[in-house]
């Protein structure tokens, strides 16, 4: 009889028996894909190409059912568990080396319910999949800004993106979700029911089961939303900085401007002679009528002389796409990120003269504004703690060639080193690289001993610990 191994949580690995893959395998509505069968490949390659791991077995699920039974294999066997949505997560924790990774990817459905203003979705969607099905109907939810991003990963870490000083985080217009548990048991989490287990989803990550599917509030948006970007010479990119600062702090909570400073990429409305040369950008997007957004802008097209300025009424779904051929799949990516309070002459002083030595073509340092309607939220109110922050500062390594690795990651750690004592301390824990384990209790600041009390409830055994992990409470090392 032939056999699999398996890698064990306990250390080293696990033999299973042919007869026993097969009866597992006719479990399944999905499939069971083992290396070098059809599928596996697919479901183990994800958006980060610095993660090439090889699990030992695939579950591709197409229902709770699939994640249940798999959930409860993977504990009655012992074996190391990696749950994989939309793999766009910086930190590769979607797969895992020679263990059972269970594959949601297949799993995409989005219901809308124009007249409740409700989406339902399963955890495979990606923000594409959610934009295109509500906005058939006029409606939104807040999400990121990249459309291949996956729902189910961005949530449960808390998500943010153009909407979100409006409408707050992705996890803030949750109303419910399914869970199965380590126990292998679906349960339903609301305001109302095992509320303990929703409150750690708003933020917690993937540490407390595997969500089969979401319940989202939804908002009136679009479809027409006044976005684009301004282009900024970066030679007086200080100046225009200390500018957006004051534009920042007066902006109303429908306009949104984030600060991305890169090398310019050959776009059609830029003249030749700057692409490949580093310029400021602004990227924009109001959420009511296109006049009072004009008159909302006009602060921020004060400033300066841009080379370009391409904001206009545009679909909101095509919007959430923009930057989507700048983040494609394939390339090597690292990351490090800070959230601030304020921007201070000091920290722009930093970031300009590390974006005037980028190491490779398509690295940047990206600043989200936040605050508004997220900022509204009290601090113990939901696992995500970071409700005063106002800006999200993300040092976006990325490259193609392995000879530019180490300079690029050596380039990001240096500018986050220099920018730390401008920041918070607290950190986006869907921004953390998979190196930083030691920043998961700043990811939860003063919720992270509640997070860890929960854990010892829902899954005391850690086994949903390939994520930036929240160890139950008993677990955790001496300080």
């Amino acid at each position: 009889m032939t056999e699999i191994r398996l890698a064990s949580l306990q250390g080293g690995a696990i033999a299973l028996g042919s007869d026993t893959i097969a009866a597992f395998r006719q479990t399944l509505r999905g499939s069971l894909s083992l290396p070098q069968e059809p599928g596996y490949d697919e479901a183990r390659t994800i958006w980060n190409a610095m993660i090439d791991r090889h699990p030992g077995a695939v579950v591709r699920c197409r229902g709770a059912a699939d994640i249940a039974r798999a959930v409860r294999f993977a504990r009655e066997h012992g074996l190391i568990l990696a749950v994989r949505g939309g793999g766009h997560n910086i930190a590769g924790n979607a797969v895992c080396e020679d263990g059972l990774l269970i594959d949601l990817s297949q799993m995409r459905s989005v219901r809308i319910d124009p007249v409740v203003r409700s989406a339902r979705v399963e955890p495979g969607a990606t923000l594409a999949d959610f934009d295109r099905e509500a906005q058939a109907f006029g409606l939104a939810t807040p999400l990121g800004i990249n459309s291949t991003t996956g729902v189910a990963g961005l949530t449960l870490g808390g998500g943010f993106g153009w909407l979100s000083r409006k409408f707050g985080l992705a996890c803030d217009n949750l109303i419910s979700a399914d869970v199965i548990t380590a126990e292998g048991e679906l349960l339903q989490a609301s305001a109302t029911e095992n509320s303990d287990l929703f409150w750690a989803l708003h933020g917690g990550g993937g540490n407390f089961g595997v969500v089969s599917s979401f319940e989202f509030r939804q908002h009136s948006v679009g479809p027409m939303v006044l976005s684009g970007l301004i282009v900024h010479p970066f030679a007086r990119a200080k100046e225009i900085l200390a500018g957006y600062r004051e534009v920042a702090a007066r902006a109303p909570d429908e306009l949104t401007v984030w600060v991305v400073l890169r090398q310019a990429p050959p776009l059609p409305f830029l003249p030749p002679e700057v692409h490949g040369k580093e310029v400021l950008v602004f990227a924009v997007c109001y959420t009511d009528d296109e006049a009072s957004g004009n008159r909302a802008l006009e602060p921020l097209r004060a400033l300066g002389q841009p080379i370009a300025d391409v904001i206009g009424m545009q679909p909101y779904a095509a919007w959430q796409s923009a930057f989507d051929p700048l983040l494609t799949p394939g390339a090597y990516n690292y990351w490090k990120s800070h959230n601030f309070v304020e921007l201070s002459d000091d920290l722009f002083g930093i970031l300009t003269s590390y974006a005037a030595r980028l190491p490779t073509p398509e690295c940047e340092v990206f600043i989200g504004q936040v605050g508004g309607a997220i900022n509204r939220v009290a601090v113990d109110a939901t696992a995500y703690p970071h409700r005063g922050a106002n800006f999200v500062m993300n040092v976006h390594t990325r490259w193609r060639d392995r000879a530019d690795e180490r300079r690029s990651i050596d380039w990001a750690r240096q500018l986050f080193t220099e920018t730390a004592p401008h920041a918070t301390g607290g950190v986006y824990v869907n921004f953390m690289p998979e190196d930083e384990t030691e920043r998961v209790p700043s990811a939860y600041g003063a919720n992270y001993s509640r997070l860890a009390a929960l854990k010892v409830k829902y899954d005391p055994g850690n086994l949903f610990r390939l994520n930036q992990n929240v160890q139950p409470a008993a677990e955790r090392p001496a300080a």
